[in-house]
């Protein structure tokens, strides 16, 4: 990644980087210069894939897999990746569920609503504090969503998960000053395997036509602006959220 923004000497963990999002963060922090670790769960071999492609980059990067919400394996993933890395300076909490099937909260079950806060609130816990363990300084980027702002109908175990990630933010940028920075981003729909039951078919074009700018970011779209909050040209900005929706929620 040519002109200004550059990650060159980072060191950067990704949650959730072997497909989607965290991919796409892991791939443009290696073009910007960075040497990249990603965890995964159970996506081993397209995390080694991953791996490979930074890999021949000329970064050194390794993939580290388990539970998120498990503070042991958690410890352990970060102890390997940043022994590979030799240090931490960004950390991007990327890993999480959206449950496709809309439930109304009156029919949401304890196992569905448990396992939604389990992965998308528990195990950005988790790993938010072992990473802030190993930093003195950097920045780390939380991924929320446009349904921790406006609410989500039939996905408010998905929605209340993403608005803490918002008030974590705003909590912890108090907490990380001066040193680290700590912004958050709000994605809209994004076009990846996660969604892709969604996006099929007629509720393409409904969704489509409901943001201004009429189309369904692409996860490079939204692993850009998570780079430059990683980078020096942000390094006067903490606790933001960052929209990235295409227009489609437009708050302050």
């Amino acid at each position: 990644m040519s002109g200004i923004l550059s990650l060159a000497g980072r060191r950067i963990l990704v949650t959730g980087g072997s497909r989607g999002v965290g991919a796409a963060v892991a791939r443009l922090a290696a073009k910007a210069g960075a040497d990249v670790a990603i965890t995964y769960y159970t996506r081993a071999e397209a995390a080694a894939g991953v791996v490979a492609e930074l890999q021949a980059m000329g970064r050194k990067a390794v993939a580290v897999g388990g539970d998120h919400a498990d503070p042991a394996a958690v410890a352990a993933m970060f102890r390997d990746a940043v022994a590979m890395l030799g240090g931490l300076d960004g950390f991007v909490a990327n890993a999480g569920i959206w449950p496709v099937d809309d439930v109304p909260l009156r029919e949401m079950t304890d196992a569905r609503w448990g396992e939604t806060i389990r992965v998308n609130l528990d195990g950005v816990f988790v790993t938010t504090r072992e990473a802030l363990r190993h930093m003195t300084s950097g920045s780390i980027v939380f991924v929320s969503s446009t349904a921790g702002q406006r609410g989500e109908s039939g996905h408010a175990d998905y929605a209340a998960t993403k608005g803490a990630l918002i008030a974590i933010t705003k909590s912890m940028a108090g907490e990380c000053g001066p040193a680290i920075t700590v912004n958050c981003l709000a994605p809209g729909w994004v076009d990846t395997e996660m969604s892709a039951g969604a996006l099929q078919g007629p509720d393409r074009a409904r969704i489509e036509a409901a943001i201004p700018l009429r189309r369904v970011a692409s996860a490079d779209d939204t692993a850009g602006p998570i780079i430059f909050l990683l980078s020096d040209l942000a390094r006067h900005i903490t606790g933001e959220i960052l929209n990235v929706n295409g227009g489609s929620v437009l708050c302050g």
